[in-house]
């Protein structure tokens, strides 16, 4: 029993751990795009593993329609009837310290996403940069590289109450492409700061858990288009139903607080919003005395104001670089780290 148990809280802590803000880019203001996406942040969001070398994949599908005429600005042209796929892989690896910070524990992450956003829209309404005025039936595919994000974060427990603080940063270096409308890469700085709570009854096998966040968003030097500043949030409940499988529900929401701006925004105040519902499942197994979990989400976006809507999918896989990793105690030890 308490090997399971200790089995159950690294792998809840793990994937929160490589789950959290910064993961994964999906959508809202320019062209869409946002380092938040809605319900990622669910079971054991608010622990963090035992120190260590830890490894996930995160691979995405995503589908949303932008239709009825509405409007959107990617790569500096505006469209209208836009429907969207993107098929993405997003690799991050992180290191748990050993280093004691205010009595947590202090975690450094990198993430690489890849893939192919697909791209169509029914109508080109203008592109000036590309010296294009109107035109039907646009369409854009091909593999990309996206900019790469780095994460901090501290976590704390307290018997079955955990919790951490962080903040995520998206580095304009990808692979972007100005009047393409098929990229993965924002090309303007973006900023996260998050917290994240869970509550963990493991003789219950029930999960209680929720995150708050703020994105701060830059200027596209490329189309001078500046994104608004947005809220977001997220809230699960799961449940193991065995030892290894659990299943849960999922919400997120997004709200941008402040509007879209600069000399190359075409398409006015563009506000944008989204919550979205959904389901996961999870299941912990071992792989060559490697403990490996993995958790499969799809969740629907609901409420959706200037942003495309769709469905959301995601498939996570992660596990400890090295094999087998130690359990985190319930309240750890502080460690003394001189200077």
């Amino acid at each position: 029993m308490g090997r399971m148990v200790r089995r159950r809280h690294w792998a809840l802590g793990l994937l929160a751990l490589l789950c959290g803000p910064g993961s994964v880019p999906v959508h809202a203001t320019e062209g869409g795009a946002s380092l938040y996406l809605p319900g990622l942040r669910g079971p054991g969001a608010g622990i963090v593993p035992p120190p260590g070398f830890y490894f996930n994949n995160d691979f995405l599908a995503y589908s949303g329609e932008l239709s009825g005429g509405r409007r959107i600005q990617i790569g500096g042209a505006v469209l209208a009837d836009v429907e969207v796929e993107i098929r993405a892989d997003f690799l991050t690896a992180t290191w748990v310290t050993p280093f004691d910070i205010v009595g947590g524990r202090l975690a450094i992450g990198a993430s690489l996403p890849l893939g192919v956003p697909r791209v169509s829209a029914g109508v080109l309404i203008e592109a000036p940069r590309l010296r294009r005025t109107f035109a039907f039936s646009q369409r854009d595919a091909s593999f990309v590289v996206g900019d790469p994000v780095m994460t901090g974060l501290v976590g704390w427990d307290a018997g079955k109450f955990h919790w951490s603080v962080g903040a995520s940063v998206s580095i304009p270096a990808g692979g972007y492409e100005e009047g393409e409308l098929s990229n993965l890469a924002f090309n303007r700085w973006i900023g996260d700061v998050f917290a994240a709570a869970t509550w963990l009854d493991l003789e219950l096998g029930l999960d209680i858990s929720g995150a708050v966040g703020f994105e701060f968003n830059g200027e596209n030097s490329d189309t001078d288009y500046d994104s608004g500043n947005a809220f977001h949030a997220d809230i699960s409940i799961s449940k193991n139903l065995t030892k290894e499988f659990s299943v849960g529900l999922l919400a997120g929401y997004y709200d941008q607080i402040s509007s879209d701006r600069g000399e190359g925004n075409r398409i006015g105040p563009f506000k944008g919003r989204a919550a979205a519902v959904g389901a996961t499942a999870g299941c912990n197994f071992t792989v060559a005395g490697t403990p490996v979990s993995a958790r499969v989400r799809v969740l629907r976006e609901v409420e959706v104001d200037k942003r495309p809507q769709g469905t959301i999918g995601l498939f996570t896989v992660a596990f400890p670089l090295g094999g087998q990793t130690h359990s985190a105690p319930a309240q750890p030890q502080p460690i003394r780290v001189r200077s």
